[in-house]
């Protein structure tokens, strides 16, 4: 059986058709990868919410979590699972792969049909035409689209773990802001106790008007740092629902009462320049990005004469003769446009991607020294202060409390000791706060959490042994500011 050209013409794009037939869309949408690196580099899992069911289901997952005071990993689960902007971003994948399964399947054929009559006689002419260029490129445009997917594949990742390290440091800087807002709250109350002192001494004529009026000044200052205090703290609490992506009564959830205990050791960690550069991202993606383009360049290069290319199946009868059958090629000819303008571009946009790839790599080597550097310095001053500097406050303040029970200092001194005391564990829980922000930023300048790092342990401020004394060391001791200058003065202990 010999094959008509109408069969010829048609064969080809039945037989593509059929082989394209593999593009289909994949059952998660291109989530399942960035699940499993999210789990791997940032220790949570997330999901895309496709339905109101979905949505509901998740609420009752949040539930038990917001029951219970907050943790650091619980708080990026919750932000990779409810933040809007990140489901936003989770429907890149979406239209990526909609991309690579259009890519993937032929144009629709043009079928023309023309009638005429005229003369005694009638013309009918039925036409099918199909896109010959767009089937030869199929392949190469297959190949882009696939390499798009794994781009958006990639910064759809790199933007879930930029939410995690926002968020860890946004649950840390809200941890710390609420102790320290508790802890001022402590020095108020003393300082109202303090002055209140200094007023009774003041009438009994024990004090001079200046000394009360520095302990009035020491007590105003303790109530604005209050109120500053509160303030930050309300700010960070509010960055930190923002990321969670929490509304009406979950934004009532609750943070522990206490920073995590410093770790016992501060890893050395070897090489991070090449854990960033072989770990982050951002990086894959800009060089992702390059090779997209060059495959872009290649399939400019393939089409650059041939640009409009079609076959087409012609069957035509006029009046009373014969059924004429045959085929027809429409082919663009390239006399005023040689593609040469569309190569240059092609070109010039892979050496912008080239160059963008290198400042890619070199801003994640620098980032991630800065990096590093801040999460050493942020580690040995928050150990110092833990090992030195509150010890030392803590001694001195049990021999100024000596010194006085034995009348050898007055009230004023011991009040001044408490002021000092005051400015030491401030000073110590700010550090603490900041090594841990200064955690999560190294955790986002290497890609994922570094091995050998410690994670924030789940029970904060609960352990027991050193950590615990340390919290204890880390108090206002009211008793030095105000209950033992009272007792004493009762007695008429004091010169």
């Amino acid at each position: 059986m010999t094959s008509t050209p109408m069969a010829t013409a048609l064969a080809v794009p039945i037989l593509a058709l059929a082989l394209s037939g593999c593009a289909t869309f994949s059952p998660d949408g291109g989530m399942d990868a960035v699940n499993r690196a999210t789990q791997a580099k940032a220790g949570a899992a997330t999901t895309l919410l496709r339905t109101e069911h979905d949505r509901k289901a998740l609420a009752e997952q949040l539930k038990p979590m917001l029951a219970q005071p907050l943790g650091a990993d619980d708080a990026v689960r919750i932000a990779l699972l409810n933040n809007r902007a990140l489901q936003a971003t989770y429907w890149e994948l979406g239209i990526a792969e909609a991309d690579l399964v259009q890519a993937g399947r032929l144009q629709n054929p043009a079928f023309g049909y023309q009638h005429k009559r005229g003369g005694g006689s009638t013309s009918i002419e039925r036409s099918l035409a199909v896109n010959l260029a767009s089937l030869l490129t199929a392949p190469l445009a297959v190949r882009m689209e696939r390499g798009r997917f794994e781009q958006a594949q990639l910064r759809v990742t790199a933007e879930t773990l930029k939410t995690a390290a926002e968020t860890r440091r946004a649950y840390y800087e809200a941890v710390g802001a609420a102790q320290a807002v508790e802890y001022a709250k402590q020095v108020a109350g003393a300082a109202d106790a303090s002055a209140e002192l200094a007023q009774r001494m003041r009438k009994a004529g024990n004090w001079s008007a200046f000394d009360q009026a520095r302990e009035a000044a020491f007590h105003a200052e303790a109530m604005a740092d209050v109120a500053r205090a509160s303030s930050a703290a309300s700010a960070a609490r509010e960055r930190l629902t923002r990321l969670l992506g929490l509304a009406g009564t979950e934004g009532g959830y609750r943070l522990p009462e206490r920073l995590p205990e410093l770790p016992a050791a501060a890893p050395e960690l070897a090489d991070v320049e090449q854990a960033a550069l072989r770990e982050r991202l951002d990086v894959r993606a800009a060089a992702k990005e390059a090779e997209h383009t060059a495959a872009s360049l290649g399939l400019t290069r393939a089409t650059r004469f041939i640009n409009v290319l079609e076959l087409g199946a012609v069957r035509e009868r006029e009046g009373g003769e014969p059924v004429q059958r045959g085929y027809e090629v429409t082919l663009e000819i390239p006399l005023f446009d040689w593609g040469t303008a569309r190569t240059r571009r092609a070109e010039a946009v892979y050496m912008q991607a080239v160059n963008r790839v290198a400042e890619t790599a070199v801003n994640a080597r620098s980032e991630a020294r800065e990096a590093y550097f801040a999460w050493r310095t942020a580690y040995e001053l928050a150990r110092h202060y833990r090992d030195v500097v509150i010890p030392l406050r803590k001694q001195l303040s049990d021999e100024t409390l000596l010194r006085y029970n034995g009348m050898l200092l007055s009230t004023f001194e011991l009040l001044a000791d408490a002021r000092e005391q005051r400015v030491a564990v401030a000073a110590a829980i700010d550090a603490l706060k900041e090594y841990w922000i200064a955690d999560a930023g190294l955790e986002a300048a290497l890609g994922g959490r570094p091995h050998g790092t410690a994670a924030a342990p789940v029970g904060m401020g609960d352990k027991p042994g050193e950590a615990n004394q340390q919290n204890e060391a880390s108090q206002p001791n009211q008793t030095n500011e105000a209950s033992e200058p009272t007792q004493h003065n009762a007695h008429g202990a004091h010169p």
